[in-house]
């Protein structure tokens, strides 16, 4: 088993983890480091695939260009090492605790043996091999604005943009939202998904597939009641319009995975679509939110179309897809 780590600031994280996922072809965890504010965003690979002086040369290479990117940040830091025999599923288990999302979800790995509270549904994902344990600061707040959107006795539907681990759609299951559906443009994640819906016995009730955001049409064949967006910055302002027209009049958008300073960005371009921010939250300094779409102006665009880029949008078809 080896280590390939790289230390960097909070706005290179996400950065340096879709590094590290294509070099080594392995899932990663991030540590937060609460004095220095540094992540460590770590692999941890059964087996290199080049010689371990070509992988340190190759990942420090890349992160000179992540560093030319973000001229303002600490240089980053890149460590690969072999690791030394030992039982790597307890060493997991030292790291990974349950995580309560109030009295409504208890999300926790395979070998805990929490007891959920009365009320509480269970999720279960095991680190290492999911994208999204519930540990990041923008998955909390994401599965937490799922647990206070839920309206009980309603029937209320659920898209997930960008599923990774599948942690939102398979939880949004758990609370009760019909249909829910998610997808992600990475194959490998994809099939996780796939398998933490099976391990969490909602197969039936979740559906991820492979779907490009930015290859999506415009105008949207569904609208969904609540539309969780994790993605970067970049994507959400260029897809907002795309975004919105997936959105019932009314309907919530979840929003996370952001830097605090591109936060303010996200929101001018979301009121141009008529998003409204509701609530805002800062951890770590992500800021994650949840925009209300406003009902009127919604409906008013569905009764006439709405043009962009050569394109309508606006009156919801029966068809299934997105």
């Amino acid at each position: 088993m080896w280590q390939v780590s790289i230390t960097v600031s909070p706005e290179m994280e996400e950065a340096a983890a879709l590094l590290l996922e294509r070099s080594c072809g392995a899932p990663t965890a991030v540590y937060c480091d609460a004095h220095t504010v540094k992540r460590v965003v770590s692999a941890y690979p059964s087996s290199l695939r080049a010689t371990r002086a070509m992988v340190l040369a190759d990942l420090n290479s890349a992160t000179r260009l992540l560093q030319c990117e973000n001229p303002g940040a600490a240089r980053p830091m890149v460590v690969v090492k072999k690791l030394p025999r030992e039982n790597w599923a307890e060493s997991w288990k030292r790291h990974f605790k349950p995580v309560e999302i109030g009295d409504r979800l208890l999300i926790k790995p395979g070998w805990s043996r929490r007891r959920p509270r009365r009320g509480q549904r269970v999720v279960v994902l095991d680190p290492g091999l999911s994208f999204g344990t519930g540990h990041h600061a923008t998955t909390e707040f994401c599965l937490e604005e799922l647990a206070a959107c839920r309206r009980a006795g309603t029937r209320q539907s659920f898209l997930d943009i960008g599923a990774g681990s599948g942690i939102l759609a398979i939880a949004a299951a758990k609370l009760g939202y019909s249909p829910v559906e998610a997808f992600d443009c990475d194959p490998v994640a994809v099939r996780v998904s796939v398998e933490n819906a099976k391990r969490n016995h909602v197969e039936n009730r979740v559906r991820p597939r492979r779907e490009d955001l930015t290859r999506l049409p415009v105008r949207g064949r569904r609208k969904w009641d609540v539309i969780c967006a994790n993605l970067t910055a970049e994507l959400l302002r260029s897809e907002a319009r795309k975004i919105r027209a997936r959105l019932h009049p009314g309907g919530r958008l979840i929003v996370a995975g952001v830097m605090e300073s591109e936060f303010q960005k996200i929101c001018k371009d979301f009121a141009i679509c008529h998003l409204t921010l509701a609530k805002s939250e800062v951890k770590e300094r992500w800021q994650s939110g949840r925009f209300v779409l406003a009902p009127k102006v919604q409906e008013q665009a569905g009764r006439r179309g709405e043009k962009d880029g050569g394109r309508y949008f606006g009156q919801d078809e029966s068809s299934l897809g997105c």
